[in-house]
């Protein structure tokens, strides 16, 4: 079975020694000047694999703020809307097959985008949308609770797929999730039909995991957990997850395919002693991780 059957489905027969074309997608979240976070990360990783992108930033900041104070420019809600209006009503907006969200610069963008999604979603009904819902981490949420909400009211219903870490996965269900039993039963909660929590529980010591959660399975990559890595790992799982998934891989392929690429890379920008991952330098793990990720499927749990 496929596990988005209207969305994720496998290119069109190409000529014979022709690269097939990749979907367009459009890719919403904050922009750095200097960094790899953000729509930094996502499209660059979503172009090298072939895709076009069409980008749209929530708010535009000279670097992530964990180096230091850092100016944010968010678009008055007025011109936000006019420019997402603009997408909705271009001729060539039809070409979008997929729609991936991050960080969102205020609470009514969230409202905007989910218009935005719905009327590209009309033009073509088998639109993807994968929802990275950036809200929080290490248990503090950095993100006020009305964006919390609107994010889960205006666009949960709306995701194929989401990719919660764990900590955003407990703001989102309001439960306290101490295991990946918990981490299953809380994502099959959230109404997208394929869920990848990020920082779950790894089972080997000093690991950490990314888990996949469909109503049909569950899956669990696990690497070793990298000291001192950089910011962004999410936004890149994020998007090379929907990648993967918009190839026609299955969802556990591509799981482990982006589960590597990200170790890959975090692995390789430690190395070079780099305060932000090394997109450039480090760009053909996306396309051939050469990281071994340990995938294994994992017993469904019991109702409690």
């Amino acid at each position: 079975m496929t596990i988005i059957p209207k969305t994720i489905h496998k290119f069109d027969p190409q000529t014979p020694g022709s690269e097939p074309e990749r979907p367009v997608i459009l890719a919403m979240s904050s922009h750095v000047a200097r960094g790899s976070v953000g729509n930094r990360a996502v499209v660059f990783a979503l172009e090298t694999l072939g895709h076009q992108v069409w980008s749209v930033p929530t708010v535009t900041l000279p670097w992530h703020p964990g180096h230091g104070p850092a100016t944010r420019i968010v678009p008055d809600d007025t011109s936000f809307e006019a420019f997402c209006e603009d997408i909705a009503a271009a001729p060539h907006s039809s070409e979008i097959a997929a729609v991936i969200t991050g960080y969102f610069g205020s609470e009514r963008q969230i409202e905007i985008a989910s218009r935005l999604i719905t009327r590209l979603r009309d033009k073509r009904p088998s639109l993807a949308y994968c929802l990275d819902p950036v809200l929080g981490d290490g248990g503090r949420l950095y993100r006020p609770r009305e964006t919390l909400h609107a994010m889960r009211d205006r666009l949960l219903p709306l995701a194929d797929i989401a990719t919660p870490n764990r900590y955003e996965l407990e703001f989102l269900t309001e439960l306290s999730l101490t295991d990946n039993n918990h981490l299953v039963d809380a994502a099959r909660t959230l109404g997208p039909e394929t869920v990848v929590v990020t920082s779950a529980f790894g089972m080997l010591k000093g690991s950490i995991a990314n888990l996949l959660v469909t109503s049909e399975a569950t899956h669990l990559a696990e690497h070793r957990l990298i000291p001192g890595a950089p910011n962004g790992g999410g936004d890149l799982t994020a998007a090379l997850l929907l990648a993967r998934l918009l190839e026609g891989l299955r969802p556990e392929k591509a799981l482990q395919l982006a589960t590597a690429s990200v170790f890959d890379m975090m692995a390789r920008t430690t190395k070079r002693g780099a305060d932000e991952m090394t997109l450039v330098a480090d760009a053909e793990v996306f396309r051939q991780p050469l990281a071994m990720v340990q995938t294994r499927r994992l017993e469904r749990p019991r109702k409690r």
